[in-house]
């Protein structure tokens, strides 16, 4: 068994080995990408200064001068903070306001990314302020999104979620959708850090519906890394994986270096929750790689420090941990990191008391808890802030939206006086129309009446036929369920069976009476719909919640069988139909579905947006139809008893009644299905729209 183990060992350490070796080559291939990117902008810089009429400050040279300083970072600090100086020095000469503003940005995140935020904070409230002297809203937002990460990096979320509210309201104004994207990220990123998983996943599903809009796969992949990361802290593994390696396909393949090296981390971090530290080694092998020839970004590093220390930890190499976990404490000290420091002060007492080095062990421990102490107050006053501070922002709203509304309110008075006088006008012009209209449709109703007296016949045959099958069903599938149960309740009477032995029929006499009720609605369902009673009354209603509200009403049954039924509908499809005819239509195929699909089976409902209508399925994994039941299974000229996968008793009445109420509301129905492998059933309704057209 060791020598097993020995030699998984030894494949998985060649295994990493060639993939190091190769991400070795793409990265270099990576580097000289990225290299002829600034290189490129650069070379723009130097052809415009080497023209015989260069000015340097002129705007043009201005703009690629913040361009080129702007590319730097993640890269080189030092080029960024020079060539954003030199950019403001030119914009402060000719007083360039958009010049300005971005230089002072660039410097403000020069001093932001070295952890000095006493530096940092005044040049973005000078930017800020600038911005707003401009009414330059796009730099506006984007230096109080700069402003909202400075504050949250200190803790202090209050601020931070005022600072992103506002900004939401002016990437509305302004219909901004990546900069809305971005700020609803960063708030999600605040309860994130709260460890409030609901309020953050919801936020992630706005943006996640922004991106979509977008259509931008890096910031798509950016969401990505930061869910991963959510989902991560809550333990849920199999989604923080799925994200996460999606996003890193896109930061791979479009050459992100900043952002790959945080998701690499990621990566690592996942597997090292689950205690898989060879794997964890190997992805903050590859973010360590990033950052010792592409990225400089202290804040990153000191978690992946830290990681690479518990991953060594785990893997009983001491040594390598200590050395990580001083890095990280070091980095941590010099860029002001409280979380760093407690994060590294952790492992390095962890290492110490494995070493029964007691006196360094306490130092570090203290260290951990003093600091722990203190974020963990500042973390309580920070979630209450954050409550008062967005429900204070959303008291000031609605008071603006109340101002907005008595202001308003003169205007509605005139409108309401224009459309008394339009309908005064409407009421003449009807008076004076109306008895053409009478005419008219006393002719039509002459003509109605002609046709209804030649189509009577057929309809008093059809109501025969009807009420033949109502009989024959009544007494095939009812009677004797009914029967059954009149028969055990008299013997239960008589005293033939005991009290005991009357409850150990209880389960089965309830299978039986929801199986009648079950029936007996579809029954006056359908012979109301045969008998002209029923009229369809569309509407525009909600496909989701339909569905909802049978999954809830058939829940008990798919359960008994360990059924799962999955809600995959997009955002609230919306369809123009008769309500209580399409439930008839959903419950009865959820049932059949729960009916023919086997112990532990799947039941998925879908819908595809068409043109002019929403095409629904519900998919089971059940045994399945040949040929000529698919050919059969709408025809209403049959009776024929079916038997579920647990015996369960059916009419076949119910799919012929689907057929007939889904014709009614203009759409249509069919079955595509396998043997023993499922079936899937079809429909299409039409898309609720501003006008439509009555149902037949």
């Amino acid at each position: 068994m060791l020598s097993k183990k020995t030699s998984l060992s030894n494949y998985k350490n060649l295994l990493a080995g060639a993939m190091v070796f190769t991400y070795f080559f793409l990265l270099s291939l990576s580097l000289s990408a990225q290299t002829s990117k600034n290189d490129s902008l650069a070379f723009k810089l130097q052809r415009l200064e080497s023209t015989n009429r260069f000015n340097p400050k002129d705007t043009t040279h201005i703009n690629l001068l913040i361009r080129l300083a702007f590319s730097y970072r993640y890269l080189d600090g030092d080029s960024l903070y020079s060539i954003a100086e030199r950019a403001l020095e030119y914009s402060k000469a000719i007083d360039y306001g958009y010049g300005k503003v971005k230089g002072l940005d660039a410097l403000g995140n020069y001093y932001y990314d070295k952890g000095d935020r006493k530096k940092s904070m005044p040049l973005f409230e000078e930017a800020l302020h600038l911005a707003q002297e401009m009414d330059d809203i796009r730099c506006e937002i984007s230096i109080i999104n700069t402003l909202a990460q400075n504050y949250s990096y200190e803790g202090n979320y209050a601020d931070a979620l005022n600072l992103n509210l506002k900004g939401i309201d002016l990437a509305k104004k302004i219909d901004d959708q990546k900069m809305l994207s971005i700020l609803n990220e960063n708030i999600a990123g605040l309860y994130a850090e709260q460890k409030d998983f609901k309020n953050a996943l919801m936020f992630y599903d706005t943006v996640q519906k922004i991106n979509r809009k977008l259509g931008n796969e890096v910031i798509d992949a950016e969401t990505q890394s930061n869910m991963a990361s959510l989902y991560m802290d809550a333990k849920d593994f199999k989604h923080a994986m799925f994200n996460i390696n999606r996003s890193i396909i896109t930061f791979e393949k479009n050459k992100i270096y900043d952002w790959l090296a945080y998701a690499y981390e990621v990566k690592g971090n996942i597997y090292l929750e689950q205690e898989k530290y060879q794997w964890a080694l190997y992805w903050f092998d590859q973010s360590n790689m990033l950052f010792k020839h592409q990225i400089e970004d202290d804040r990153i590093k000191i978690q992946l420090m830290n990681g690479m220390a518990k991953v060594y930890l785990g893997l009983e190499k001491d040594s390598l941990s200590f050395l990580h976990a001083q890095e990280g404490l070091e980095l941590s000290k010099k860029i002001k990191s409280l979380q760093g420091q407690i994060d590294c002060s952790e492992t390095l007492y962890k290492l110490h008391k494995k070493k029964e080095n007691n006196t360094a062990a306490l130092a570090y421990l203290e260290t951990f808890k003093s600091l722990s102490d203190s974020l963990f107050r500042d973390k309580n006053k920070q979630s209450l802030s954050l409550l008062e501070t967005k429900l204070q922002y959303e008291q000031e709203k609605k008071e603006l939206i109340e101002s907005n509304q008595v202001a308003l309110a003169k205007q509605r008075n005139y409108i309401y006086f224009s459309v008394i006088v339009l309908l005064i006008l409407s009421i003449i012009i009807l008076v004076v129309r109306r008895s053409e209209k009478i005419q008219k449709k006393l002719n039509k109703e002459l003509k109605e009446k002609s046709i209804a007296v030649t189509e009577r016949e057929s309809e008093l045959n059809e109501i025969n036929r009807t009420k033949t099958k109502l009989f024959s069903i009544i007494g095939h599938d009812l009677r004797g369920p009914i029967g059954a149960l009149q028969e055990l309740l008299k013997l239960f009477m008589e005293g033939e069976i005991g009290k005991d032995e009357f409850i150990s029929f209880i389960p089965k006499l309830k299978s039986d009476v929801e199986n009648i009720s079950f029936t007996l609605n579809n029954l006056l369902s359908w012979g109301q719909n045969q008998l002209n009673g029923a009229v369809t009354r569309p509407k525009r209603i909600s496909v989701e919640k339909i569905v909802v509200n049978n999954m809830q009403l058939l829940s008990e049954l798919a359960k008994s069988k360990s059924i799962k039924i999955i809600n995959q509908l997009p955002d609230n499809p919306q369809i123009w139909a008769d309500q209580n005819q399409i439930d008839i239509v959903i419950r009865n195929l959820l049932s059949n579905a729960i009916k023919f699909t086997p112990n532990d089976g799947l039941i998925t409902v879908e819908a595809e947006e068409k043109p002019t209508s929403w095409q629904i399925s519900i998919r089971d994994t059940g045994i399945g139809m040949n040929k000529e039941m698919q050919r059969k299974v709408f025809e209403d000229s049959t009776n024929i008893t079916t038997y579920g996968t647990n015996n369960e008793k059916g009419t076949g009445l119910g799919l012929s009644l689907c057929k007939e109420m889904v014709l009614k509301n203009k759409g249509s129905i069919w079955v595509e299905s396998t043997l023993r492998k499922g079936t899937t059933f079809y429909f299409t309704l039409p898309k609720a729209e501003k006008r439509y057209q009555k149902a037949s």
